[in-house]
């Protein structure tokens, strides 16, 4: 045989075992995608500025897609409406930039229907709001109560399945859904994909082995995160570097496990970076620049969290 044929053989040899490895063991490491956290801004760290501002920062500030809050934290969906919906399509295309969420605690989670129109119109897939219903409860009545809330919302799930749209409930501070076991049994109680959890660690017990593991025991039922965190509170007026502790990097909150736990679970929702300011419905620093500017120092931070997970 010659040379040359026995360099073929040797040659299609490797291939083959190539795809008998590559068959038996899975792509290998290096042509796996790395896992990366996909930012979202929420227009409320603007306040009331222009939209069309808020939407030439969204991209300096690292993301492609928006959030629109409504009053009371900013007035940007109301915005939206004054301009009109064509208008507004046409600037998320001249900026760059993709709709990704409504938020919407003032409707609450029962009056969102017309909204998922909406929202679905402008290529947008998750509408976030609080739960509805007595907060306070502990024990065997506040797993019942949580059954009947996730037994209310199925019409509204139903429609936001039709509608290609998720219903993110954020465990907001004294409502229905928002201590770790309110969270764990409305995660075990909802069967659609269409409805998860949009987690704000702000009001959890600030401990990150409690916040990590949750994020674990979640797993696909984590439809949003909020990468904010306690800090001093956001409800009375403080110094500005004080009421700065709510962000990632600023405050106490170790938010390396969190990441780790995100990353460990394949989360593929959005991360907001967030705070809100006093009062509500200001931006959180006096020009937008430099509120784009805090928004990135907190990037930069998550993502040397990221880098070391």
């Amino acid at each position: 045989m010659t040379e040359a044929k026995l360099r073929r053989r040797d040659f299609c040899r490797t291939l083959v075992a190539g795809a008998v490895a590559a068959a038996v063991d899975g792509p290998s490491k290096a042509t796996e995608r790395p896992f990366e956290l996909r930012y979202i801004i929420g227009s409320c760290l603007y306040g009331r500025m222009k939209l069309e501002e808020v939407m030439a920062q969204t991209r300096r500030a690292g993301a492609e897609y928006i959030d629109i809050w409504p009053e009371q934290h900013a007035n940007h969906r109301e915005q939206m409406e004054a301009m009109g919906r064509q208008r507004f399509a046409a600037l998320l295309r001249d900026h760059g930039l993709k709709l990704g969420i409504l938020t919407h605690y003032d409707l609450g989670p029962f009056a969102l229907q017309a909204e998922m129109d909406v929202l679905a119109s402008l290529g947008g897939s998750m509408i976030v709001c609080g739960s509805r219903g007595p907060a306070g409860l502990e024990g065997p009545a506040l797993k019942k109560a949580v059954a009947e809330f996730v037994e209310a919302m199925k019409p509204h799930v139903d429609a936001a399945e039709r509608k290609g749209i998720t219903i993110g409930i954020e465990n907001h501070g004294r409502s229905l859904i928002d201590s770790t076991d309110s969270i764990r049994w409305f995660a075990e109680a909802v069967r659609s994909k269409n409805i998860g959890i949009a987690l704000a660690p702000y009001h959890l017990p600030q401990e990150t082995e409690t916040i990590a593991t949750l994020i674990a025991d979640l797993g696909e039922r984590l439809v949003h995160f909020y990468a904010w965190q306690y800090g001093m509170g956001c409800h009375k007026k403080l110094p500005k570097n004080e009421e700065l502790m709510q962000l990632p990097g600023r405050g106490p909150l170790d938010f390396a496990p969190l990441v780790h736990a995100l990353k460990k679970s394949g989360y593929e929702g959005w991360t907001e970076i967030f705070m809100h300011p006093v009062p509500r419905g200001i931006p959180i620093h006096p020009t937008a620049a430099e509120v784009t500017q805090e928004i990135l120092r907190s990037r930069r931070y998550l993502d040397r969290c990221l880098s070391a997970a």
